[in-house]
């Protein structure tokens, strides 16, 4: 052990010589590797630090979300899209959290698009009809203020919670809570203002909207009596399939859908669509690392270039070698263990870059700062009210991202309205040319 130890001390010191003697050749060889090894490591890290991103935006779906919406029907033999049916009501909700134990919790959601004013800023953007619970569900955090209470939903009260975005659009650094603004014609109190989520995986703002309470949206904002959706929380990932067969069929019979008819609802599962997006990333990781696979073998038969060349060049020194008592397999150590020593630099030197960019692919990305009013986050207020006894919607409600789009002069006016005259406003006090203009609801994007 030990004479086997000393051996190869000397193969490595001769290796070293040998190698310094040629130190162009060296360096060459060595970046060739280096290349190779940042190539794989950095392709495996941006794989799964998009792996990783993907997961974290799973994660901000919601707790074991099962999404049921309003479906579509076939009138004349005209087909209509998801959300015209208006058959998604309260007593359907009630009806799923009686037959289905493993569900902790239902919410309804009504949604559209609305014109909010503050002062002289208006901004166009949607909102959210729910339940209180819809923060759990959905995992938003309240920065400042508090959610809206089962009292209000009760009594439709002009309430509402901002979004980030539409603070920035409307108060700029001005603390939004306690506030007035204005919802078509009607005031609206902000109770509540909502920490910030970025954008989603399809690039859609998670913070354009408001939130208020679904009784509100109901009766004041889109006059209706039935729910766009209605957002389950499930007590496991693994109760969600038995979940949505006695939803699927509870909905049915109490929806009167006969034998071979198509629902008039939509079940969505949005686990479903990450896990694709997840699978499609390792597979891209999984390409990427074989095409920088080939670096490394580049890299090797490089090193075979070159310890060819170097027998061919030394052919004196092995001679000599071999009259003084060297044995085939001593020579044959000596160039292995410079193989071996171009290898090991040339690694060396491609990991320290390679784990930088690692590091910073696989940290956890930093969110926009939440409050810009309090240093604290005080607790989500969301009580547990609503059993299937109560009367009132039990639980919180998911929310499904909606489409802005900027209100033409009046927000073009409104962005510059720090530095300029503010426009002439009117015996009611609305700005002229912006808010006695009224600007249609658009159609709802669904995700």
């Amino acid at each position: 052990m030990v004479r086997a130890l000393r051996r190869a001390v000397v193969a490595l010191r001769i290796a070293g010589s040998a190698l310094a003697r040629n130190r162009l050749r060296t360096a060459l060889t060595g970046v060739g590797i280096a290349i190779g090894t940042m190539a794989v490591i950095s392709t495996v890290a941006i794989g799964q630090g998009g792996a990783a991103q993907i997961h974290e935006q799973f994660l901000l779906l919601g707790d074991n979300l099962v999404w049921i919406e309003a479906g579509g029907r076939t009138v004349n033999g005209l087909r209509t899209g998801s959300g015209q049916t208006p058959t998604l009501v309260f007593a359907d909700m009630q009806a799923m959290l009686q037959a289905a134990p493993a569900l902790k919790s239902c919410s309804p959601q009504v949604d559209s698009t609305v014109q909010i004013i503050h002062g002289n800023q208006n901004w166009h953007t949607g909102y959210r009809g729910v339940a209180p619970e819809y923060v759990d569900i959905r995992r938003w955090t309240v920065a400042s203020g508090e959610i809206f209470t089962p009292e209000q939903v009760v009594s439709a009260a002009n309430v509402c919670l901002l979004g980030q975005t539409v603070i920035g659009k409307l108060f700029a650094d001005e603390d939004p809570v306690g506030q007035t603004v204005r919802i078509r014609n009607m005031p609206f109190k902000v109770v509540g203002t909502l920490a910030a989520k970025g954008n989603n995986a399809m690039g859609q703002d998670q913070d354009d909207f408001i939130m208020l309470p679904y009784t509100t949206a109901q009766r004041k904002l889109k006059g209706v009596n039935w729910f766009d959706d209605v957002m389950c929380s499930a007590a496991s990932a693994e109760d969600i399939p038995a979940i949505i067969a006695e939803a699927t069929a509870l909905l049915r019979v109490r929806h009167h859908v006969g034998p071979g008819q198509a629902d008039d609802f939509n079940v969505r599962r949005p686990e479903d669509l990450v896990k694709a997006q997840e699978e499609t990333a390792r597979t891209l990781t999984a390409l990427l690392a074989s095409v920088a696979a080939i670096s490394l073998l580049v890299g090797g038969v490089g090193i075979m270039n070159i310890m060819l060349v170097s027998v061919s060049e030394r052919t004196r020194e092995i001679g000599l070698r071999m009259a003084v008592g060297a044995r085939e397999r001593d020579i044959r150590r000596q160039f292995l263990a410079e193989a071996v020593v171009l290898c090991l630099g040339g690694c060396a030197l491609g990991r320290g870059p390679s784990l930088r960019v690692s590091d910073a692919r696989l940290a956890p990305q930093a969110r926009p700062p939440c409050p810009r009013f309090s240093s604290s986050l005080p607790s989500t207020c969301a009580p547990t009210w609503g059993t299937p006894s109560s009367g009132v919607a039990t639980s919180s409600a998911t929310s499904r991202p909606t489409s802005t789009a900027r209100s033409g002069s009046c927000a073009r006016r409104s962005r510059t309205s720090s530095s300029s005259t503010p426009p002439p406003r009117t015996r009611r006090g609305r700005s002229a040319g912006c808010a006695r203009t009224p600007i249609p609801d658009r159609p709802r994007s669904r995700p």
